[in-house]
């Protein structure tokens, strides 16, 4: 499986034994206030682990595990995925979707773990364009998605909550960082 890696960054596709770092990031409510509203159970993230390994079985992509490669301290997760989400309009190309603990966040490392997700569709995806959904009410991940090339083109209503879709052309914009999303290792 592929492991992305960035100038800070290390990215491996999630794994069993990050079972006890997904839990803690998961019941953290400030995380999880623009995903969800709430923090999530032992259970559930069991169950959102085992999809996770799954996806990355059945599509060959799927969430990778952020770790600064220097202490490998857990940071969060980005992805390419195909949730088959129930909203209208539905998704009709790949997912990116991407958080960062509440201790990494402002040091562009959510960025710099994007932009490697993303140089590593534009290779090795062939579907013109990614998507993505953003709570109207997360302006950083708006202003995140928009730097590395997304732009909005509708809303939905998503379990509930009214969502922002974003689009991005395969080979958009994607800012350099420090080196981020141009060394990649491992089977694509």
């Amino acid at each position: 499986m592929t492991v992305l890696s960035t100038e800070r960054l290390t990215l491996t596709p999630v794994a069993v034994a990050d079972m006890d770092d997904l839990t803690a990031l998961w019941a953290d409510e400030t995380f999880t206030r623009h995903i969800m509203g709430r923090g999530l159970s032992e259970e559930e993230v069991w169950f959102r682990l085992l999809r996770d390994v799954g996806h990355w079985q059945v599509k060959g992509y799927g969430n990778w595990s952020i770790r600064e490669t220097a202490t490998g301290a857990y940071v969060g997760s980005v992805g390419v995925l195909d949730y088959r989400r129930e909203m209208t309009p539905p998704f009709d190309a790949p997912e990116l979707g991407w958080g960062v603990a509440p201790a990494f966040q402002g040091r562009s490392m959510a960025r710099e773990a994007l932009q490697a997700a993303l140089a590593w569709t534009d290779q090795h995806r062939s579907e013109p364009r990614t998507v993505c959904m953003i709570s109207p009410d997360n302006a950083a991940s708006i202003r995140l998605a928009e730097r590395v090339g997304y732009r909005p083109y509708g809303h939905a209503d998503y379990k509930g909550s009214i969502v922002t879709l974003f689009e991005r052309r395969k080979g958009g914009l994607v800012e350099a960082v420090g080196g981020a999303a141009d060394r990649t290792r491992g089977a694509g």
